[in-house]
């Protein structure tokens, strides 16, 4: 089987697995899918398939025979439970990258994207980050095994092709955000973070909300549908070695980021800045430039991201969140 000149768009009628389709990103391609016409979508959850267990995975896959795979699962976590928990970010993500693209490989997929994460850049990378800067320079250390997971994930795609002519693709999505998102304060990304904050702050009255840090660095943000349209049309217009970024090629202030939630979501009160508190990395913006030559470009402006999320943390309070 070849994978350097298969490129046409894939069959919506093929069976075609998402795996981790409970997620932020999986349940995103989920909804991208069937509003394609997809007709043949293959999800497990966690207790019908491990991933991490190579028995289980292979017996789905003799068993299913998926045409077309999105590889979407992944142990996630932020600093803190990647400094508490380093052997089961790498064991664990290694073991699904295995696992699924082994059995992948053996059962004759057509083609497989691997979703890796922007985290796989070195901390000092330069601005904006290209693809070829992949491995030129140290990682930033709070999330290194899940970085090293994920380049594990990429490079294996690649050695597969190379050995195989397997058409396994991989693509490196920027910060994503989106309904779905994780609201917990403990270990939830920047905007959620945010959303949250502002929205309890309003609700208390309270006079001021405190960010972290002195407001200035800067990030990218993509809406998790954004993404889910980028994965699809990959899929249908790319077979290349390379893994892609996937952004929108600009990025905001923290200060920025703070006071659009604050509008967003009606708070009236002041924005304080605590800056004993780190900022992290300075910058962290993706190339796009190779995914916009192929034709394709991010449009879910970040304000009309923004509100869409919080109307769904708005409606999943009760159960999602707590309120």
């Amino acid at each position: 089987m070849s994978a350097s000149n298969d490129i046409g768009q894939i069959d919506r009628r093929g069976r075609t697995y998402v795996a981790g389709h409970r997620g932020l990103v999986g349940s995103a391609i989920v909804r991208r899918l069937e509003g394609d016409g997809f007709e043949n979508l293959i999800v497990r959850t966690r207790k019908e398939v491990d991933l991490t267990d190579p028995r289980a995975v292979h017996m789905f896959f003799e068993t299913e025979k998926p045409e077309y795979v999105f590889l979407a699962a992944a142990k996630v976590g932020g600093i803190l439970a990647n400094a508490t928990y380093p052997v089961d970010f790498l064991r664990d993500n290694l073991a699904i990258e295995l696992n699924v693209l082994h059995a992948a490989h053996r059962n004759r997929v057509k083609k497989l994207l691997f979703l890796g994460s922007s985290c796989i850049y070195p901390k000092f990378a330069p601005q904006p980050m290209k693809e070829e800067h992949l491995l030129t320079g140290g990682l930033e250390p709070t999330n290194e095994p899940y970085a090293i997971a994920k380049i594990a994930g990429i490079k294996l795609c690649q050695a597969y092709r190379k050995q195989h002519g397997a058409n396994f693709i991989s693509a490196m999505p920027t910060n994503l955000y989106g309904p779905g998102d994780n609201f917990d304060l403990n270990s939830s990304h920047v905007l959620p973070a945010l959303i949250r904050k502002f929205h309890e702050a309003k609700e208390r009255g309270e006079p001021s909300v405190t960010v972290w840090g002195t407001g200035t660095p800067r990030r990218e943000f993509l809406h998790v549908d954004d993404l889910a349209d980028a994965c699809l049309f990959l899929m249908d217009n790319y077979s290349g070695d390379e893994s892609l970024n996937i952004g929108v090629g600009k990025d905001v202030s923290i200060a920025e980021l703070a006071s659009l939630v604050g509008d967003v979501v009606g708070y009236e009160g002041e924005i304080s800045y605590d800056t004993s508190k780190p900022d992290g990395t300075p910058r962290k913006l993706l190339d796009i430039s190779k995914l916009n030559n192929l034709g394709w470009q991010a449009r879910i402006p970040l304000r009309v991201g923004i509100e869409q999320t919080y109307r769904w943390f708005v409606s999943a309070l009760p159960t999602e969140v707590g309120g």
